[in-house]
């Protein structure tokens, strides 16, 4: 492994697209190569790398653990080659590019209306991945290299994570209409004697609402934990529950529903919503542009 010359290095294409595949045909299909040739591959990246790399199971191919080590820098160092032999530049209009976004239920409700009609404007060969995850899981996924940017909330990050501000938020509470009859909101007693919906991928994890009404000596009784914010304002309306949310929210629920908005009865801390992404992007233009792209969404 020392003697990179006497390495083949489009092996590495093969065992990028084996861990994708998990499968020799589809493998070579992805390749355009022949699956002999790609069981060859294997047969010297095993030789190579001191490793099964990927073993039968119940019919399937699953990787070793130093498989699943390899992954996430392979796929970043194939990445920085591209960007390597690429043209110098980056132009939206005609760049080929595929990036790895995850946020929450939230972050894809404020974010995405937002930015796919410009990217399809500005950047129609642009393509998102977007997935979901819980913020602690999606800043160990931009430390591994397993995405892009993240966008979301987040506490302490490794030094080697860069952040960004995109905007401050804070919250609002909805509840049906017809059970406050006919008043503006609920005070302090009111809002605690009623209970809660609590929009959240894990209920085990305490949520900055009622990390604030703990500070304050209180604590509110969560009838119900879902983790999907498009169904939760449904859920509210016509029942004695209250959901309290991110303001930014509240316009996209349809006024159909019967709920009504108002401020929560205590105060509760705002919070930054940002994105995130590993160092090592930081000379990649066009993971650059993507950046710049989103955080001009919500300037001003």
């Amino acid at each position: 492994m020392n003697n990179l010359a006497g390495i083949d290095l489009n092996l590495l294409v093969v065992l990028d697209a084996l861990l994708a595949e998990r499968h020799v045909s589809r493998a070579a299909v992805r390749l355009n190569k022949s699956q002999p040739a790609i069981s060859h591959a294997l047969g010297r990246l095993r030789h190579l790398l001191d490793d099964p790399l990927l073993v039968r199971h119940g019919g399937a191919l699953q990787p070793t653990m130093r498989a699943l080590e390899i992954a996430p820098r392979l796929a970043e160092a194939l990445e920085r080659m591209h960007d390597l032999l690429a043209p110098s530049g980056f132009d939206p209009a005609t760049a080929h590019r595929s990036f790895r976004l995850a946020m929450s239920d939230y972050g894809a409700t404020v974010v995405l209306p937002r930015l796919l009609p410009l990217l399809r404007h500005q950047a129609p060969s642009i393509d998102l991945h977007v997935s979901q995850a819980g913020r602690e899981a999606m800043a160990a996924q931009v430390m591994d290299g397993e995405l892009d940017i993240a966008i979301g909330v987040f506490q302490t990050l490794d030094k080697a994570v860069r952040r960004q501000r995109l905007f401050e938020e804070d919250y609002a509470c909805l509840a049906d209409a017809t059970s406050l009859g006919g008043a503006a909101g609920l005070d302090l007693p009111a809002y605690l004697e009623r209970p809660h919906a609590l929009v959240a991928l894990r209920a085990d994890v305490e949520s900055e609402v009622d990390m604030a009404l703990a500070a304050a000596g209180h604590k509110r009784r969560i009838a119900l934990v879902l983790p999907h914010w498009g169904v939760a304002p449904g859920l509210v309306a016509g029942t004695d529950l209250v959901l309290t949310i991110a303001r930014r929210l509240h316009p996209s629920v349809p006024a159909a529903v019967g709920l009504a908005a108002f401020d929560p009865p205590f105060a509760i801390p705002s919070f930054a919503f940002e994105q995130i992404w590993h160092q090592r992007r930081n000379g990649d233009t066009a993971h650059q542009w993507l950046r710049e792209t989103i955080s001009g969404l919500f300037e001003g």
